[in-house]
């Protein structure tokens, strides 16, 4: 029981990680019909921020907070400046485009973050500097809390919070919802579609920002393609509790990671990536529209 309940613990800690990403997607999907697939490639750019920054940090011997507080802040603006740049110059374009148009280029943009990445940053794996001793804060019988997880669970829950308070409870977040019932009547009371999907977009990188530093501390090894399996399973936690519902990513990302966690546990771990395709083809076979998601018409 006590095993049991340790790979549990690990299963929500992966499992909050994934629902950070799994926001990006489903909030993108929510305003503009979709799929983001360059949105796991932003997160890997910005671990390498947080990497870079960090080099230069370390002489100072900042306090934790501070140091964390830096990385998180500056991983966070790099990754909204590309996030915002790629709504502009590639996304807004196609507004009108046929959606294969837009799929192919939400692809392409993957392969040359990617492969951007490779050139600028090595294609060799770079280990992640550990800023925060993993010790053992709690045990409960023989179930640990280290402090890593307890950060994950942190800042994934307050993260949580603040964007669920912000879609709902904030002018921003009202007009948002009201874009993505339909964006020409919410222009015609003066909301500009183009704002919102562009603080969509940046509120989806602050996430992967999040979620990339996260990550990094972890499972302290970073690479350019880092996001491809990453973003991939927070893709399948987002179909799974339903594409467009902000409870149905948190909901699919908690059962992604506990399934994953569980399979490795007591399966083996070669089957852990192998999961994410067999959830995929699971859903869309029996409830396409995800846990908490619905129907809805599309004019054609």
């Amino acid at each position: 029981m006590n095993e049991f309940l340790q790979h549990f613990v690990n299963g929500l800690s992966l499992g909050s990680i994934y629902a950070l990403i799994a926001l990006g997607y489903t909030m993108v999907y929510g305003i503009l019909k979709l799929i983001n697939f360059a949105h796991a490639d932003v997160y890997m750019v910005g671990a390498f921020a947080a990497f870079y920054i960090n080099k230069w940090l370390e002489p100072l011997s900042l306090p934790f907070i501070i140091h964390f507080g830096i990385l998180v802040l500056f991983s966070m603006g790099v990754c909204v400046l590309l996030a915002l740049l790629m709504e502009r110059l590639a996304y807004r374009p196609l507004r009108k485009a046929p959606k294969i148009n837009v799929l192919i280029t939400a692809i392409g943009l993957s392969l040359l973050l990617q492969f951007s990445g490779q050139i600028i940053f090595g294609a060799d794996p770079k280990f992640f500097p550990q800023i925060i001793e993993n010790k053992i804060l709690f045990t409960l019988g023989q179930v640990h809390l280290r402090q890593i997880d307890c950060l994950v669970f942190g800042m994934t829950f307050f993260v949580l919070f603040i964007v669920r308070y912000y879609i709902f409870k904030t002018r921003d977040g009202k007009a948002m919802r009201a874009v993505s019932q339909n964006s020409e009547a919410a222009s015609l009371l003066g909301i500009s579609p183009n704002r919102i999907i562009g603080l969509t977009f940046a509120i989806g990188a602050l996430l992967a920002a999040i979620a990339s530093i996260l990550v990094s501390l972890k499972y302290p090894k970073i690479e350019p393609m880092m996001g491809t399996l990453m973003g991939l399973k927070a893709f399948v936690a987002a179909v799974l509790g339903g594409i467009g519902s902000l409870p149905g990513a948190v909901l699919g990302a908690f059962i992604m990671g506990l399934s994953e966690e569980m399979v490795v546990a007591y399966f083996s771990s070669t089957y852990r990536d192998a999961l994410a395709f067999l959830i995929l083809i699971i859903v869309l076979l029996i409830k396409p529209t995800g846990l908490l998601g619905s129907k809805g018409a599309e004019k054609v």
